[in-house]
């Protein structure tokens, strides 16, 4: 990249962003590259957090994890698998599930239920055809969640391609390794 973003520090930040990004900043006891970047677009920060922070609370976690570590692994955004991988991990899921989603062959993976396979498949299908021609794959998704967690599907896929785009673009380093690249 010819052309560098300057990095901003927690005190550089918009008071706003600051004060939406300070929780997240103490869980993970850093201010990340891409916060650091993006925060040159504080409003458009901010409101890509709460989004994120209402679709915690419409998806249930294993879905939303689903999706983040499909998107990520397809995409090649490790900043986001590595994240991802940790926070599953976190919330019980373990390392044999996330490597099953991370294998990105939903009909194949015992360890998926069916409503994870059923999502997966839809989210693979939906970001290999744009959106389109997938109605049959979205009906399946509304046949296993509710409305409302199905419409956060939708939303999830936007969210989490939107970072890879970011961090694909600007080239953003992971800020810690994958969980199966630590020593055990």
């Amino acid at each position: 990249m010819s052309k560098q973003i300057p990095r901003l520090e927690m005190d550089d930040l918009d008071p706003q962003l600051r004060e939406t990004l300070q929780p997240r900043v103490d869980r993970l006891g850093y201010l990340g590259e891409f916060f650091k970047c993006t925060g040159h677009a504080p409003d458009v920060l901010r409101h890509f957090m709460e989004m994120t922070e209402a679709l915690k609370k419409a998806v249930p976690e294993k879905i939303t994890e689903t999706v983040a570590l499909t998107i990520a692994v397809k995409t090649g955004n490790d900043y986001e698998r590595n994240q991802h991988e940790r926070l599953s991990n976190k919330l019980g899921f373990g390392k044999d599930w996330i490597s099953a989603v991370e294998k990105l062959d939903p009909e194949n993976q015992a360890l998926l239920s069916n409503s994870e396979r059923i999502v997966q498949q839809y989210t693979l299908v939906a970001i290999d055809r744009n959106g389109n021609d997938c109605q049959i794959e979205f009906e399946q998704v509304l046949d296993v969640l509710e409305i409302s967690e199905a419409i956060g599907v939708l939303m999830l896929i936007g969210r989490y391609m939107t970072h890879a785009i970011a961090v694909n673009t600007l080239n953003l380093v992971p800020p810690k390794p994958s969980i199966f690249e630590e020593e055990t």
